[in-house]
């Protein structure tokens, strides 16, 4: 995925990096481990409040959350943060669907990607019957839906710089 981000970065596209996580958890590493800086990170969040504390404002985080970046939830997040429909999207488990589907169905050429985690061997492996991480509805969709499936086990020779 490094070197997928590299390569598209190299020749002109901006990269967003669009997760179910924490939006201010995966700023805190986004740009040290794939390049991608702060503002360009679309996560859950928790719900924000301004407060006053000694004549200055502050934004404080709530303890509820406010938005589930995750499955529908990231065509919502994509188009408030970025304010377009991407033109590729690469996805690795069911949270991902509608993202893959909300980039291939827009006009014009489009692109979509799953990465297979199978390679227990050198990373995490998660699929159809796993219990954190499952992949089976977008794989299901692949043969209607036109996207590419990479599998870390038969397509990367390397999954870790």
């Amino acid at each position: 995925m490094l070197e997928m981000l590299r390569f598209v970065r190299a020749v002109g596209f901006t990269n967003f990096n669009v997760s179910g996580g924490g939006v201010e958890f995966v700023r805190a590493f986004s740009e040290d481990t794939y390049g991608i800086p702060p503002q360009h990170v679309v996560g859950s969040s928790f719900a924000l409040k301004v407060t006053e504390d000694a004549g200055r404002l502050m934004v404080l985080r709530e303890p509820r959350v406010d938005f589930i970046n995750d499955g529908p939830g990231k065509p919502i997040g994509i188009a408030r943060h970025i304010g377009r429909r991407p033109i590729a999207a690469f996805g690795n488990s069911n949270g991902d669907f509608e993202m893959l589907r909300y980039t291939t169905e827009g006009a014009g050429r489009r692109f979509g990607m799953i990465i297979r985690h199978d390679d227990a061997e050198r990373q995490f492996a998660y699929d159809r019957e796993s219990h954190v991480g499952r992949l089976a509805r977008a794989l299901d969709a692949v043969p209607t839906r036109g996207w590419q499936v990479v599998s870390m086990r038969e397509d990367w020779a390397r999954v870790f710089e």
